[in-house]
């Protein structure tokens, strides 16, 4: 019997900078590069599993706790600029020292030749905005670094937006939209063809968005609220706002996104994610799924340990009906499309 092709995977979320960050060391550059036994994603890995390019995230975490509704502290700007271009450094180190191993890609067709090539198409995202101020200033030049997409919020609250808490059960409308920064912020971002990621936005942000954003809705990597009502999950009025647009939602791996408990189990079997997927596929179409894993940044399937496992991931959902065509479109296509119609290219 022969082995069935292999497809790309081009993800919508990964925090691969985050865990380098932290674990700080000589070289986090060479790690990834070179591989390690830590986290999700490297590039020994990415090749394993096929793994072919991804928003590559910058995310500021806030080092106090909750407090008891969950609600997370903000970073101060100060902190947050530090942090942010600290990761965006590295990203952009490590391609400098990858010598063609990573791209980091500033349009669709930037992402298609560096995977026709086998080199990881790193897309560079912040997730949560706290580095830039009410000027505006810092988005232009994040830019020109490569910058093009961007989640106003994380699940926090900053001079944007009010990010939506984690919180089960819960629907997402908790607090309120966007602030005049916010609403001034998404239409730079349609002036400069940023994506405006939606995932961690509370409801009333969404629909702020919605209504002044002129390109494609995207969840990067948010799940079914229908089927695990969490607060990051999104609800079928979202969902098909976002097939009206042409965009699309980003299945996130983490269990407590996917389980219809709540609970973050890593014994949860593939197939919880493939409801997901069949539930959007029912819902919106198969041209509005792809994949978000978050790898590096939550609890994932013990069944797929890391990126090295995708094909796992890949067999799963082809045993469960879908064909190459809709394999593909899961995979890479249906992202590579929307990133082009939000990039112009």
């Amino acid at each position: 019997m022969v082995a069935p092709t292999p497809f790309p995977v081009f993800d919508g979320h990964n925090d691969a900078l985050l865990r380098l960050w932290k674990a700080g060391g000589p070289d986090p550059a060479r790690r990834f590069i070179e591989g390690e036994s830590a986290g999700h994603i490297d590039l020994p890995r990415a090749r394993k599993g096929h793994l072919a390019g991804g928003l590559c995230a910058v995310y500021v975490p806030s080092e106090r706790v909750p407090d008891a509704d969950g609600n997370w502290p903000t970073p101060s700007r100060n902190e947050a600029l530090e942090v942010t271009m600290a990761m965006a450094g590295l990203l952009h180190r490590i391609e400098r020292e990858a010598e063609g191993a990573l791209t980091v890609c500033r349009s669709a067709a930037d992402i298609r030749a560096a995977m026709e090539r086998e080199s990881f198409a790193a897309v560079f995202h912040i997730e949560g905005v706290e580095a830039i101020g009410a000027d505006l200033d810092l988005l232009y030049l994040l830019h020109d670094a490569g910058l093009r997409s961007l989640g106003p919020v994380w699940s926090r609250p900053n001079i944007f937006a009010y990010g939506v808490p984690f919180r089960f059960p819960s629907t997402p409308d908790i607090g309120p939209g966007l602030s005049d920064n916010g609403k001034a912020l998404v239409r730079a971002c349609d002036e400069l063809k940023v994506l405006v990621d939606l995932s961690h936005m509370n409801e009333a942000g969404f629909w702020d968005i919605a209504k002044i954003s002129t390109a494609p809705l995207v969840a990067s990597h948010s799940n079914v609220s229908a089927i695990c009502p969490h607060s990051r999950n999104l609800t079928d009025r979202q969902l098909d706002a976002i097939r009206d647009t042409g965009g699309l939602a980003g299945i996130n791996f983490g269990v407590a996104f996917l389980n219809p408990t709540g609970e973050r189990d890593p014994s949860l079997p593939l197939s919880a994610l493939v409801r997901h997927v069949d539930y959007i596929v029912e819902r919106i179409g198969i041209d509005h799924v792809a994949l978000g894993s978050d790898f590096d940044g939550t609890t994932i399937p013990s069944e797929m340990r890391d990126a090295g496992d995708l094909p796992k991931l890949v067999e799963a959902l082809r045993q469960a009906g879908y064909d190459g065509e809709a394999l593909a479109k899961i995979t890479h296509e249906n992202w590579l499309r929307v990133l082009g119609a939000t990039w112009g290219a």
